[in-house]
């Protein structure tokens, strides 16, 4: 589910837009009539991402200045009349016109979610980068199994690969016990 925020400034317009979209299903997390407080529920929230539904201005500053403050993760609907929508130069703004239509408005949530929760599960699959010391220990094991058993570099990380897999540890753990095993021969 991705979280959603709703930013109007006057405080009855977001409310009735939370309630259409709570009533399709969506996670409305909070409804703000400040930039600050959009911010802030951010913020809170740390390391997530989701949806900005908002009007053009709130009470503190326009949509402009909160999407510069928002993290990468998040994403920003703009609702406002066809006026306003042709002063939205930034490409990384979606634009949806008042008076609005609940079907344009799904559809549009429902392909920024997709989005998002690609991203997500990208972010989640990339592969964590090895420390420094982790490096070292890989190479310190490869380098013993090149001496003890006469293995070129690119057999020794498979060796280390195949033991891993078959004992059901990662690389660095393996590379731990080639070392043991291996320092004392």
């Amino acid at each position: 589910m991705v979280n959603i925020i709703v930013v109007f400034s006057n405080q009855k317009d977001g409310v009735n837009i939370r309630n259409l979209l709570v009533r399709h299903g969506h996670s409305v997390v909070a409804v703000c009539t400040s930039g600050a407080t959009v911010s802030q529920t951010i913020d809170q929230m740390e390391g997530s991402d989701g949806i900005v539904v908002s009007g053009f201005r709130y009470q503190d500053m326009t949509y402009s200045n909160l999407l510069a403050d928002l993290p990468d993760t998040w994403q920003m609907v703009v609702m406002a009349s066809p006026g306003n929508l042709s002063r939205i130069y930034e490409y990384n703004v979606i634009k949806v016109s008042m008076p609005v239509k609940a079907y344009d408005l799904f559809t549009t949530l429902q392909a920024i979610e997709i989005t998002i929760m690609r991203k997500r599960k990208k972010r989640r699959e990339k592969p964590k980068e090895r420390s420094s010391a982790e490096r070292v220990l890989l190479e310190h094991a490869k380098s013993l199994l090149m001496e003890t058993k006469n293995m070129t570099e690119v057999e020794a990380h498979r060796y280390i690969q195949k033991c891993s897999m078959n004992n059901g540890t990662n690389l660095v753990e393996t590379a731990q016990m080639v070392i043991e095993i291996y320092s004392q021969a």
